[in-house]
């Protein structure tokens, strides 16, 4: 058997209205037996299913690569679909035959082709400071039969659009968040199936999202402007060869929706007498609505969506009905999430009913929304006195697990109440499982975390005043995402604000996208330059991308900024190699900090000049991948200058660190700064600093990341675990003992005593601590990707266990299929390792602590076993390459 599947163009399963001029197709492929690699790929396309109208053919291309491969050659129209297949052949002279049809969908690739207008409700109805969510309608008939329709709509805000009275889509929050100030997403839908022959309505509602609702701690609003507006053009083609363009114009009419206030912080009030039965459909009467007015808005920002949507992704069922010592009548959802809750109420005409969220109870039981600060997370819901009334919110999301409800009378059914949990539409590729259920709790918590801040962007917390795209959170966090799920589109949206951003002199800002200057905020956060961890997102989380999914476009994309960003930070110090000037966040909220303080111990001209070597390094090779050999000098020269003046400034000559801090000597070992006695000290140091402090950890955002990394690569394997395994504070396990189902801002959110860190800055659901899942599935699990094979093409299998586990199993879906490591401790100090590696990959894999002799693989000696190659021993263990397959080794 040799066959082919999963064909994505993109990333994307048959995606419609792409924006890119040269689009890439993947596929995987399944096999029989061990070793097998793709030798050659052929692929198709043409404009009909049945390939009758061929367009091109790239011909048989002896190549091993299966992802990202370029349809160069091709002529790309917009609005125009392509069909294509795939057929390939391997080592053993096999050939899939040709795949299963796939195709992708061009969107509007010129800014001309734009005739729409940009409208909104007029501001006698809607004045700039009406709350109310407008409603737009325009009917139109249709005179023929229809072969295919698209909408292609955006929005100053965020909006819904009905065909009909049938939505269009199951999106979210569309256009999603972008820097609007320099792009702005569009999305493609295909309505072909919801227009009829003769009389149609289309409709639209326009919320204020994070365009004109509140934005930041400051309490302000409307940031990027004040009137939200519609931009939407229908494109309809006949059988007969005609085509119809619907465009939002001045005949468009408006008129007040049901919704009398939607809020992404404050949440909605939606009085149900007011709705407008079949307003979305032909035959309603609008004469008495308003005209919409046109705008004068620019469409050159527009850009074809990138990133996946927000959608529903699942729904959570309470688990209690509490009435608190405070009286309140409280809902358990089980799960702090991120979304919303549908619920059913009965009552008359004009009865209000009120839904409060948050997320934890305080130590006497009663409902705590301190840690919310100014954000109100409020549902209001008006009856219109029609029996039972279900309803769920449209423009808002709150963050929560528990629900206070008021006005819903004594009899409250749980059945009535569901949880909705929105997030970006992301396949879910990861999962690590092992023998310990705290472990396996503190995994689901950090995958919950990703979750509720992996909302269009990824934000910091996803329930307060705030829900900023924090670069510092991003770029610490990014690799664990990367083995929860497929993450590319996401950053590659981001990525892409992050450049817009970018300051002329090369600075990155704090946030992404950068709403902080137009805050009522202190000078530090009104004008913000740039700071070391923080900034460095511009490098770490392209170079991220790479390594996780082979991706090189997103390192020709971002190059400019990558290399902007380390030549801002070589013009900051007081010579080119040192970073020491400026506002730094350092080792953000450590433990280490002084009492009321929220940066840690670690110097932060240390941190700086870390940072500053680590992107640099990492430019290097981001300019040897593109073959930018005189950057690649360049940069290497650079580096070894950095490194250089480090040593100067911070290791003494005797070879200790002048910073004796855990945060400290953890980068300068990871970040590969420490050489010979002076990386020797360092290990020492972090030693007797953990055992100082009864192997406890005080790192905060800096440290943290990379403290058990630093432990297994130094021969501390045991005291990694050691940390892992606490359930004291400070700990990861600690939050998981108190009953966190994702992961906190700090790691003593919730006291010893039951009581509070402080209202100031506490989320319960903020993903940076969450990255001791990259080491969970790096080391413990044992699945890394190499810089040699990016994507997984040739990945590192070494798994390192520990004393505390009796197994442990990390899965990933790679481009290339997916990736199992699984060990297991047996009987009479025996071990087992199990292997799966997808086909057309390969793996170096390392057994630890094994002895060449006696190590079996499939009950065969090593030197017997089928797809094993270059075993050998080591001071470590044994170390063996392995093509695909499915292989299980004892010793």
């Amino acid at each position: 058997m040799f066959t082919i599947s999963e064909l994505r163009c993109e990333y994307f399963e048959n995606p419609i209205g792409l924006g890119t001029r040269q689009p890439r197709v993947s596929w995987k492929l399944q096999a029989d037996g061990r070793g097998i690699l793709q030798t050659a790929y052929q692929i198709q396309t043409a404009t009909d299913e049945t390939f009758n109208d061929m367009l091109w053919d790239s011909g048989v291309n002896e190549s091993d690569q299966s992802v990202h491969i370029e349809l160069n050659g091709m002529n790309i129209e917009s609005r125009r679909r392509y069909y294509y297949r795939v057929r390939a052949w391997n080592q053993k002279g096999q050939t899939t035959g040709w795949s299963e049809i796939a195709y992708f969908e061009m969107g509007l690739l010129d800014h001309a082709e734009w005739s729409a207008e940009w409208i909104a409700a007029p501001t006698g109805s809607f004045p700039a400071d009406s709350e109310r969510v407008p409603l737009l309608r325009k009917t139109f008939t249709v005179d023929g039969a229809v072969r295919s329709a698209r909408v292609y709509a955006t929005a100053h805000g965020v909006y819904e659009l009905e065909l009909n009275g049938r939505r269009v889509s199951d999106a979210y929050f569309a256009p999603g968040w972008t820097s609007y100030d320099h792009r702005l997403q569009y999305q493609t839908y295909d309505v072909t199936e919801l227009l009829t022959p003769g009389d149609n309505a289309l409709g639209g509602l326009l919320g204020g999202g994070w365009y004109k609702g509140h934005l930041g701690w400051a309490g302000d609003k409307a940031l990027y402007g004040d009137r939200t507006a519609l931009l939407l053009q229908l494109h309809i083609a006949f059988e007969d060869g005609r085509e119809q363009v619907i465009v939002t114009d001045g005949s468009w009419k408006a008129a007040g929706s049901p919704i009398l206030m939607s809020d992404i912080y404050h949440g909605e009030t939606y009085d149900a007498r007011l709705e407008l039965s079949g307003w979305c459909l032909p035959g309603f009467d609008d004469s008495d609505w308003s005209r919409a007015e046109t705008l004068e808005r620019r469409k050159d920002l527009l850009i074809a969506q990138e990133n996946v949507p927000v959608r529903k992704i699942e729904e959570i069922k309470p688990v209690a009905l509490l009435r608190t010592p405070d009286g309140d009548t409280v809902i358990d959802l089980g799960q702090n999430m991120v979304g919303w809750v549908r619920f059913t109420v009965r009552g008359e005409g004009g009865r209000e009913v009120e839904i409060h969220h948050a997320e934890v109870l305080d130590r006497e039981g009663n409902f705590y929304i301190g840690n919310i600060r100014a954000a109100k997370q409020r549902i209001r819901y008006v009856c219109k006195g029609s029996g039972e009334e279900t309803f769920e919110p449209h423009f808002t999301f709150q963050g929560f697990r528990y629900i206070r409800l008021i006005g819903f009378g004594e009899t409250v059914r749980l059945e009535d109440f569901t949880g909705v949990v929105l997030h970006s539409d992301m396949d879910i590729t990861g999962e690590f499982t092992c023998s310990d259920p705290l472990v396996n709790q503190l995994q689901h918590n950090i995958l919950w975390g990703m979750k509720g801040n992996f909302l269009d962007v990824p934000t910091d917390c996803p329930q307060r005043d705030e829900r900023l795209g924090w670069t510092g959170d991003a770029q610490i966090f990014i690799r664990t995402a990367g083995y929860l799920a497929n993450i590319a589109p996401f950053f590659t949206k981001w990525l892409g604000d992050l450049k817009a951003e970018q300051g002329e002199d090369g600075g990155v800002p704090f946030v992404i996208p950068n709403v902080l200057p137009k805050m009522t905020l202190e000078p530090v956060f009104a004008n913000p330059t740039s700071a070391a961890a923080w900034s460095d997102a511009a490098v770490i989380c392209p170079w991220t991308i790479y390594l996780c999914y082979g991706d090189k476009r997103i390192l020709e994309t971002q190059y400019d900024s990558m290399k902007a960003w380390v030549e801002y930070m070589r013009r900051q110090g007081d010579n080119e190699f040192l970073w020491n000037t400026g506002f730094q966040f350092g080792d953000w909220l450590a433990l280490d900090a002084k009492e009321g303080a929220f940066i840690g111990a670690t110097d932060g001209d240390y941190v700086a000049t870390a940072y500053f070597a680590l992107s640099t390094s990492i430019l290097q090779k981001t300019a040897a991948v593109l073959g930018r050999t005189e950057d690649e000098a360049r940069y290497a020269e650079l580096y070894a200058g950095i490194k250089k003046a480090f040593t100067e400034e911070f290791v003494t000559p005797s070879g200790r660190l002048s910073v004796p801090t855990q945060t400290a000597q953890v980068i300068g070992l990871t970040f590969g700064l420490l050489e010979g006695q002076a990386q020797e000290r360092a290990v020492r140091k972090l030693e007797k600093l953990l055992a100082d402090n009864s192997f406890h950890l005080n790192t905060g955002f800096v440290g943290t990341p990379y403290l058990n990394h630093a432990l297994s690569s130094f021969g501390l394997n045991e005291i990694a675990y050691k940390l892992l395994f606490q359930q004291d504070f400070p700990s990861w396990l600690y939050q998981v003992t108190k009953g966190a189902t994702t992961i906190w801002e700090h790691w003593d959110g919730i006291k010893e005593d039951g009581t509070f860190w402080s209202d100031q800055m506490n989320s319960f659901n903020h993903y940076a601590y969450g990255a001791i899942g990259d080491w969970l599935y790096r080391v413990v699990a044992g699945i890394n990707t190499g810089e040699s094979g990016p994507g997984y093409k040739r990945m590192m299998i070494r798994p390192q266990p520990g004393d505390g586990l009796k197994w442990a199993e990390g899965r990933l879906d790679t481009m290339y299929g997916k990736v199992c490591s699984r060990w297991s401790k047996l009987e009479n100090g025996r071990m087992e390792i199990r292997v799966s590696i997808p086909v057309n990959a390969a793996a170096d894999i390392v057994l630890p602590d094994a002895l060449l002799d006696v190590v079996t693989e499939g009950g065969k000696a090593l030197a017997e076993a089928d797809g094993i190659a270059e075993a050998m021993q080591t001071d470590t263990g044994v170390s063996l390459s392995a093509g695909s397959g499915d292989y299980v080794f004892i010793y």
